[in-house]
């Protein structure tokens, strides 16, 4: 398979789910040796199967598939058929479509987050309140070796890498957190920023250390309470828990992109709010349909939904591990905050062609 790109940070409090070794061989020799013909009892046991809108899957299924058949040749072969058959537009039945050419694969239960696109007011030069830099990835070299408190105390100053200026510390930590994002100008335009790689610093998750001095309850940990936190306690303690994150993000400008597009995922296609997830490619091959059974976190309800991977996260691990892209802006960053709900999940793979 080809490389991956750099992964974005990952969720916002970084836990991680276990390996399994065994799981992942599974998986990839399910991917490497297809299935028979279709079996409908192989989705039987899939509860709320296909689940809500099945039909939303196929745009970002086929933004996938344009990657997938341009890229390794048996790859290609793979996912020619049913990339063929979700491109047709006389194609009405989707669930058919699904089970006919797809096999499940069951993950087991695991953890599903959320993660989102801030829009934030900046401009692109310091002035009044917008004091705080975003910057472009630095040359190979020794910047790559500061960590953030070096970054912070002016590490990168003078080297003409600041891409956009914000007013707030806590939404730009944030930003690098989501890895994404957009910048609202004075003018109305707005710069879109992705991710464009990290410093040579581990990331550490802020809402772990929060949890082990009991500042706030494993149950009660989301990013409106880390924001909580960071907003009542003394600067110099909040900007020291920041840097408790040694990691630091670094963006580039993306400039031929819909206004109405998510962001560019790892993949490397735009991003569907509801419908695109942040896997471990060591598991979920990126491009293939995923099916998730969890909860909504802000009315509870069931969440029974077709997704397609395309993306990761340097802390997104493991088999049944998922981040949900959830759109663009402050409801958005609602629903991601609060979002750390057990899941099922099932990985789609394309049948043997033959």
């Amino acid at each position: 398979m080809t490389s991956i790109p750099p992964t974005r940070p990952g969720s916002w409090w970084g836990r991680k789910a276990p390996s399994a070794p065994r799981r992942r061989l599974a998986i990839v020799l399910a991917l490497l040796l297809g299935g028979a013909g279709p079996s409908p009892a192989e989705f039987a046991g899939i509860e709320g199967w296909p689940g809500e809108a099945p039909e939303a899957v196929l745009a970002p299924l086929l933004r996938s598939c344009a990657v997938l058949l341009a890229g390794d040749a048996a790859i290609a072969a793979r996912w020619a058929a049913a990339c063929a058959e979700a491109a047709d537009p006389a194609l009405v039945d989707v669930r058919g479509f699904l089970e006919r050419r797809f096999r499940p694969v069951p993950l087991g239960q695991g953890l599903l987050t959320g993660y989102f696109e801030p829009e934030l007011r900046g401009a692109e030069t310091p002035g009044g309140a917008y004091q705080v830099p975003l910057h472009a990835l630095p040359a190979e070299g020794p910047l790559r070796l500061l960590d953030r408190a070096a970054i912070e105390a002016g590490g990168l100053d003078g080297q003409g890498l600041e891409l956009a200026w914000v007013a707030d510390p806590v939404d730009a930590f944030f930003l690098h957190i989501q890895g994404s994002g957009r910048i609202r100008l004075a003018d109305g335009r707005v710069l879109r920023l992705g991710y464009a790689g990290r410093n040579e610093h581990p990331y550490r998750a802020i809402g772990r250390s929060l949890i082990a001095r009991g500042a706030i309850a494993r149950e009660a940990m989301s990013m409106q309470a880390i924001r909580a936190w960071l907003g009542t306690a003394p600067p110099g303690e909040a900007a020291a828990l920041l840097r408790e994150n040694p990691a630091y993000i670094f963006f580039r400008p993306i400039e031929d992109l819909d206004a109405a597009a998510g962001p560019i995922g790892t993949q490397g296609v735009p991003l569907t709010p509801g419908r695109s997830l942040a896997v471990d490619p060591g598991f979920i091959p990126l491009g293939a349909p995923v099916f998730i059974a969890a909860r909504d976190p802000l009315d509870g309800t069931p969440l029974r939904r077709l997704v397609v991977a395309q993306d990761t996260g340097g802390a997104i691990h493991g088999q049944a591990r998922g981040d949900l892209f959830c759109g663009t802006g402050e409801a958005a960053g609602a629903r991601a905050g609060l979002m750390r709900e057990p899941v099922g999940m099932v990985v789609l793979l394309p049948r043997d062609p033959s």
